[in-house]
């Protein structure tokens, strides 16, 4: 029983990251129907944000909550900049244009992200530095926590039910879920859709890129393409809660990160990739829709 709890933590906490990166998947697709397949790529701009910021601030010296609270929140900043930039003058040209365009824009600019970041940041892994310390496990009885899992786990869902609250109860989420319903009668009842969309990018960036700094805390090791496979794996996850709805894509992600973690904990480790490909085949094939996805009629 202590071993299943210990894996059951240990999958929540990869979980919440995973989740932080399919919240984004499933916004700009409710907004665009885009899949933007440069956001993992994102949340490793994000790790090196944060790696970079945190020794601009020497954070190293002095771990504590508030060093990984500053380090998250300019990270955060930072990366919505970037998801904005990334939407102005790579997405907002092709809104007219087919799909297809903008899907295949979308797969350029994750591999620009990746080279270019092999030639800025070099390709030898670079180590997170400790901005946030807790001396000690803690315990209960034989079954031992991991304090930054759990801190992680925290503050993920904290971020978690802030878009919440800005989703379903404010004037913005409101603008939000209008331009995802219909873009023109959205701007016709006076909703300004090109910021909505906007914003949209940069919620999603923002979310991204605090999962790159959380887990760098865990996982210090950082790299350029450390984004590739926890972007498609969080791609899955959005899929598998059907994509576009937000409650869906967190749990999607939980389950998906305790599905890994179980696999890992009983079965074998070299199947831990391969799973999360399975699960997207077997959603697709039996469930398109995914958990709580809906189907809709679209006119041509």
């Amino acid at each position: 029983m202590t071993e299943f709890i210990q894996h059951l933590i240990n999958g929540l906490s990869i979980g919440s990251i995973y989740a932080l990166i399919a919240l984004g998947y499933t916004m700009v697709f409710g907004v665009l129907k885009l899949i933007n397949f440069a956001h993992g790529d994102i949340y490793m701009l994000g790790a090196f944000y944060g790696y970079f910021i945190s020794r601009f601030f020497s954070l190293g010296e002095n771990p504590s909550l508030f060093s990984l609270l500053l380090a998250l929140t300019l990270t955060m900043a930072t990366c919505a900049f970037t998801g904005y930039l990334i939407e102005t003058f790579a997405y907002k040209p092709l809104r007219k244009a087919p799909r297809i365009n903008a899907l295949i824009t979308s797969v350029g600019i994750s591999l620009f992200l990746e080279f270019t970041g092999q030639l800025v940041f070099g390709s030898d892994p670079k180590f997170f530095p400790q901005i946030f310390a807790i001396s000690g496990e803690w315990a209960i009885g034989d079954l031992k926590f991991n304090p930054l899992q759990i801190t992680v786990f925290i503050i993920s869902l904290t971020l978690m039910a802030i878009l919440q609250f800005v989703i379903f109860k404010t004037r913005l989420g409101r603008a939000m879920r209008a331009v995802s319903f219909n873009h023109d009668l959205a701007s016709l009842m006076g909703i300004p859709t090109n910021r909505i969309i906007s914003f949209t990018f940069m919620l999603g960036s923002a979310l991204a890129g605090a999962g790159g700094v959380l887990v760098g805390l865990v996982y210090p090791k950082i790299e350029p393409l450390m984004g590739v496979m926890p972007g498609l794996k969080a791609f899955v996850a959005a899929v598998l809660g059907g994509i576009g709805n937000v409650t869906g894509a967190v749990v999607g992600a939980l389950s998906l990160g305790l599905a890994e973690e179980f696999v890992v904990g009983y079965l074998a480790p070299s199947f831990r990739d391969a799973l999360a490909f399975t699960i997207l085949i077997l959603v697709l094939l039996f469930k398109p829709t995914g958990l709580f996805g809906t189907k809709t009629t679209e006119k041509v």
